[in-house]
């Protein structure tokens, strides 16, 4: 028996350090003992300091009241120094590991192009083996990071503010089309209800039936929060949403194959010297894939 198969074993029993253990054995690139593709998530994403950890929370309060486990996998910036999360969102999550319904695991972007990494999916398979009922993944929120949590959740719930100016033009980047449900945070401040409608009439141009519903929330109060959950037990998705989400799929596995790339270090050095062209270093790369 691998010693990950044994670990997941005694992680299927509750044991959590046999899970942390898995779960680390899977970001630093080992393999999976779990059938890929076996778990289901709900990727939570928006801008910075729109309020997505405290709204997490609140929804964690909502599920544990029901008796149902939450397992977060918290996506955290990078610390320069150690490579490691700056564990930012745990500190935010009030709950986080509060109960034995509650299992938050930070991990750390390091520079990852999107700000997300390939062992995402088996890490969700894990979780879901060992019988975590909800699973979500939280993201950086920030430029590329945003778009990319879709190669790796099932649902995509968008967190924005009313407080951010322009919130249309801040979405140009499309993850607004890629959602299944949109929440405008902080509900109880003047100008929620216009940043919603806005939302809604940009949403509007060419809608069809599947067009994601707007909704207030406010993580300070709790408002609008078990609405939140509801409506997102009954989300649907379209064909052409699958398909964009599956080339965010594509695009994420290429991203991980160009970094463990064995050519990569030294293709990077003869980038750096200028003996080689971008051209040529592509082609180099392809040949060591």
């Amino acid at each position: 028996m691998s010693d990950a198969t044994e670990l997941l074993q005694q992680a299927r029993s509750g044991d959590r350090r046999s899970l942390s253990r898995l779960l680390s054995h899977i970001e630093e690139g080992g393999e999976s003992p779990v059938e890929g593709g076996s778990g289901t998530s709900l990727g939570i994403t928006g801008p910075p300091g729109v309020g997505k950890s405290s709204l997490i929370g609140r929804m964690i309060d909502v599920w544990t009241e029901r008796g149902e486990s939450v397992a977060v996998l918290a996506v955290d910036p990078s610390s320069p120094r150690s490579g490691g999360a700056l564990l930012g969102d745990r500190m935010r999550m009030s709950n986080a590991d509060s109960s034995d319904l509650v299992y938050v695991r930070s991990l750390a972007t390091r520079n990852h192009p999107g700000g997300l990494m390939d062992c995402l999916t088996p890490m969700v398979d894990v979780l879901a083996s060992c019988g975590w009922q909800n699973i979500v993944i939280e993201t950086v929120g920030a430029g590329q990071a945003e778009i990319r949590v879709v190669a790796f959740a099932d649902r995509i719930l968008l967190v924005d503010g009313p407080d951010r100016g322009d919130i249309i033009q801040a979405e140009k980047a499309g993850i607004m089309e890629l959602a299944d449900l949109i929440a405008i945070n902080k509900s109880d401040l003047p100008d929620a209800e216009r940043a919603a409608n806005a939302v809604r009439t940009a949403l509007s141009v060419g809608a069809d039936e599947n067009t994601p519903e707007v909704l207030l929330v406010s993580a300070h109060s709790g408002d609008g929060i078990e609405e939140i959950i509801e409506a997102l037990s009954q989300t649907t998705t379209t064909e052409g949403r699958e398909r964009l989400r599956v080339r965010e799929r594509l695009i994420s596995a290429w991203d991980s194959t160009l970094l463990t790339s064995p050519n990569i270090e030294s293709t990077l050095a003869a980038l750096e010297t200028g003996s080689m062209t971008l051209s040529q270093a592509v082609e180099q790369i392809r040949k060591g894939v």
